[in-house]
């Protein structure tokens, strides 16, 4: 099962989500997942919604601790990858729907982007972290985050058409990379990971950056590398975009 929750105190929204990088791997077996969820939810008396998004490709272009961590503090600042912010706008719209603090998606969302251009969502992003003992000095500077003493630009080996980022494999070369652990023993290194530059639909030339992987062991760039091109396939003809959702459940 693979679901994110923002949650108040009488609503939830879920993030049911499905494709080659979650354990739900196609709709039928999402809805039913989100059908049986939503109704645990309303039996402990919830309003609970269920939002069905895809993980065919990474959302976002950061796969790591702290890359990911700089691109949330990015987004929170106005900027940060379309359909990142796009996400996080929807399911905010949807929180704020369900917990009547507006009275329809709509207005939901003009508050959801009021509250991220006037920086309150900064802002309250930086009081949860003080609240939980955090160093909030890290999102006031976000270049005080680790960084990997390697980069290293993977490029396309043809021209074309992105049809396939295959959202697990992209995930499991960064664990082998260390941001991730295989056994939950290993350690995890916070600077580590892969930055992804193409979405599914894009249109890329032979020798442009598709990927950028992000290592402090020089012997792990080699097979890193290898994994990434397996995960990506380019066609000659256009491809479709892939939706960012497929279907809501209440």
């Amino acid at each position: 099962m693979s679901k994110k929750i923002a949650s108040g105190a009488h609503a939830i929204v879920l993030d049911v989500k499905l494709g080659n990088g979650a354990f739900m791997k196609n709709l039928h077996d999402a809805e039913q997942l989100a059908n049986m969820m939503v109704a645990i939810g309303k039996l402990s008396g919830r309003k609970v919604r269920a939002v069905l998004s895809d993980m065919n490709q990474p959302l976002g272009e950061a796969v790591g601790n702290a890359i990911e961590l700089r691109e949330a503090i990015d987004t929170l600042n106005g900027h940060g990858p379309d359909d990142f912010k796009e996400h996080c706008l929807v399911i905010a719209s949807h929180m704020l729907e369900l917990g009547e603090k507006a009275e329809n998606l709509e207005e939901a969302r003009s508050i959801a982007e009021s509250k991220l251009l006037d920086g309150s969502a900064l802002e309250k992003f930086r009081t949860l972290i003080i609240a939980q003992g955090g160093d909030v000095s890290y999102v006031d500077s976000p270049e005080k985050l680790p960084r990997a003493e390697f980069q290293h630009a993977v490029m396309a080996e043809t021209a074309g058409f992105v049809s396939l980022a295959h959202a697990r494999t992209i995930g499991e070369t960064a664990v082998d990379l260390g941001a991730g652990r295989a056994r939950k023993t290993d350690p995890i290194d916070p600077s580590v990971g892969i930055l992804v530059h193409v979405k599914v639909g894009d249109k890329v030339e032979e020798g442009e950056t598709i990927f950028t992987i992000l290592a402090n062991d020089k012997k792990k760039i080699p097979p890193a590398e290898a994994r990434l091109q397996s995960a990506v396939q380019i066609e000659k003809n256009p491809q479709e975009e892939l939706p960012l959702f497929y279907d809501v459940i209440s």
